[in-house]
């Protein structure tokens, strides 16, 4: 399996879903889990957040809930052609509930902590690590030079500061794609 986050920073292109569908048919024939970036519905949560101080416990959860709409939204995008393509969403390419997939993570050692330093970079890798993923790729608005570490990657912002925990933990290569070059 291949694990494939979809940053949240491409949701704005209206080429995303034609650029996906030849990305993820690029992967065949392995299978494909999505995972939904939060983009501006985590914005959202995290203006709510600092507007009513909800806290980062109660501010993570509803942000994992609000990523069901990211879901749907990336689901959506995922599977309709145009033109039309031969592209089967059901086929060996599945979209991961960010949501579900916390709570059934709280009973593993390692699962995430729920702060803010969590983000979608964080979750798919926590993906990857539990689902055994032979590859964990970040599709993203910006380069990453393979090599750099993850840390400085944090630093400045290109990951979550929890992702170099979580990344050393993992079996598999993460690869970083900056999918903005890809939109046109």
């Amino acid at each position: 399996m291949i694990v494939v986050k979809v940053g949240g920073s491409l949701f704005d292109s209206p080429t995303l879903g034609e650029a996906l569908r030849a990305f993820v048919e690029s992967l065949a024939p392995a299978e494909v889990l999505l995972v939904p970036g939060g983009g501006p519905v985590a914005d959202a949560v995290r203006e709510l957040d600092r507007t009513h101080g909800l806290g980062e416990e109660a501010a993570h959860w509803l942000a994992l809930r609000a990523l069901g709409v990211t879901k749907a939204f990336l689901e959506l995008v995922a599977k309709r052609p145009t033109p039309p393509s031969p592209f089967p969403l059901g086929r060996g390419v599945g979209v991961l509930d960010p949501f579900t997939f916390a709570l059934e993570d709280e009973a593993r050692p390692g699962s995430l902590p729920h702060t803010w330093s969590v983000t979608t970079d964080s979750i798919a890798a926590r993906v990857a690590v539990v689902f055994r993923a032979e590859r964990l790729v970040l599709l993203k608005s910006v380069d990453i030079t393979p090599g750099t570490p993850w840390e400085e990657a944090a630093a400045f912002g290109w990951v979550d500061t929890h992702f170099p925990q979580i990344a050393a933990t993992l079996a598999c290569p993460v690869e970083v794609v900056n999918f903005r070059l890809r939109l046109g």
